[in-house]
């Protein structure tokens, strides 16, 4: 079973979240998950919920603060194997280019 999710993780504060979003990225390390960081979080790939869960609690865990505020978004499809990359190569391939208009 491959588990999709997609984490957002940030400590409630006035100025950049960006070092303590690194101490929740890293923290997914100690995890059997694939996962890849995007502007408005991170897509994890996990082979169960329970996977999915410890490793979204230690990035949650990870963040300084007195506040923080995680959302965490899960597609669990147990009727086949669908990777991330999967999902966006199908958009690709109705739009029959790349989803993305960004300049690299």
């Amino acid at each position: 079973m491959t588990v999709i999710a997609l984490l957002s993780v940030a400590p409630v504060i006035e100025d950049s979240m960006s070092a303590e979003i690194a101490k929740a990225v890293d923290a997914l390390e100690d995890y059997d998950v694939e996962y890849e960081t995007n502007p408005m979080g991170t897509v994890i790939e996990a082979e169960s919920t329970d996977e999915l869960f410890a490793a979204a609690q230690a990035a949650h865990d990870a963040v300084d603060g007195d506040r923080v505020s995680t959302v965490l978004k899960i597609d669990d499809k147990r009727t086949r194997e669908v990777s991330a990359a999967e999902k966006v190569d199908a958009v690709a391939a109705e739009l029959g280019r790349e989803p993305t208009n960004r300049d690299e």
